[in-house]
């Protein structure tokens, strides 16, 4: 059995660790109630918008292909990596790269991939085993949507040149703050719905021309996407956070616990063997 002096040190040392992990869980809980009201008001508006231009895209007949709904031979694929620049947030960083590495690994397999990052632990893992395009961790220094276009223009302009076929974006989407869905989704080219596909017979009056529609919403909608995934992945993060600090305060508490019944055992243990000593010592010296 340790020594008092050793035990007394551990409680110490796990009662610090347990102030941090409170405060790591208060922080990302008061965080995580703006970034959820934030995507929570935002994803309708995004969805519609997304929804309004495939329908768009999907009744375009006769006239000129926009370059972003584009479909080529998928040779070269650009996956869009987002992740968090900061790690204690559970499985949050690990379960985005897993699915990167998949796709690359086993849906296209063979097939020139390259990653753009967003967030540093993504890129610091993947850069070790896929080729990076190009890295943006910066971005959560100041999160908004004039950073975020920035972001998706370069990816739209590389798809545009066809320096890439395909590009995906995989982030996790925040259900709740104990649970993040990791979704991958197609962000070039913009697919069309196949009911609208259908349904393009139907004719409608444009003003101005449904192609002039299309190339000025199209790009702004594209913004929008990559800022919800962005967005979505913020509030995943600190929900994981928060999660991830709950259980290991509750971890540490539980250890504390043990520490503490320990440390009463030996105390108790060591009083009695001093009292053992007195009292056979005092019969030594009666005898």
């Amino acid at each position: 059995m340790p020594n008092l002096k050793e035990i007394r040190n551990r409680i110490a040392s796990v009662s610090s660790t347990m102030q941090i992990t409170s405060a790591m869980k208060m922080v990302s809980a008061a965080k995580l109630k703006k970034a959820q009201d934030a995507i929570i008001a935002m994803r309708p508006y995004a969805n519609k918008l997304t929804e309004l231009i495939q329908n768009l895209s999907g009744s375009l007949v006769g006239e000129g292909q926009n370059p972003y709904t584009v479909k080529r031979v998928e040779e070269k694929i650009l996956i869009i990596a987002i992740t968090s620049n900061r790690g204690l947030c559970g499985a949050f960083n690990s379960n985005i790269i897993k699915e990167t590495l998949r796709l690359a690994m086993e849906d296209y397999a063979g097939k020139t991939v390259k990653v753009m990052g967003i967030g540093k632990k993504g890129g610091d893992i993947l850069s070790k085993t896929l080729a990076i395009n190009s890295r943006h961790d910066a971005i959560y220094d100041d999160l908004n949507f004039g950073n975020t276009a920035k972001v998706a223009l370069e990816a739209m302009d590389a798809f545009a040149e066809a320096q890439y076929d395909k590009v995906l974006v995989v982030y996790n989407r925040f259900k709740n703050a104990a649970t993040q869905i990791v979704t991958t989704e197609q962000f070039l080219p913009i697919e069309a719905e196949e009911d609208t596909v259908k349904q393009s017979s139907t004719d409608y009056i444009y003003e101005p021309s449904q192609s002039a529609i299309i190339d000025e919403l199209l790009p702004k909608s594209l913004k929008m996407q990559l800022f919800k995934a962005v967005r979505d992945s913020f509030a995943s993060e600190h929900g994981a956070r928060m999660t991830a600090m709950h259980k290991a305060t509750d971890n540490a508490t539980e250890l504390r616990d043990q520490l503490k019944l320990t440390y009463n055992k030996a105390r108790q243990a060591a009083i009695t063997n001093e009292i053992l000593e007195i009292v056979g010592g005092a019969e030594a010296l009666n005898n």
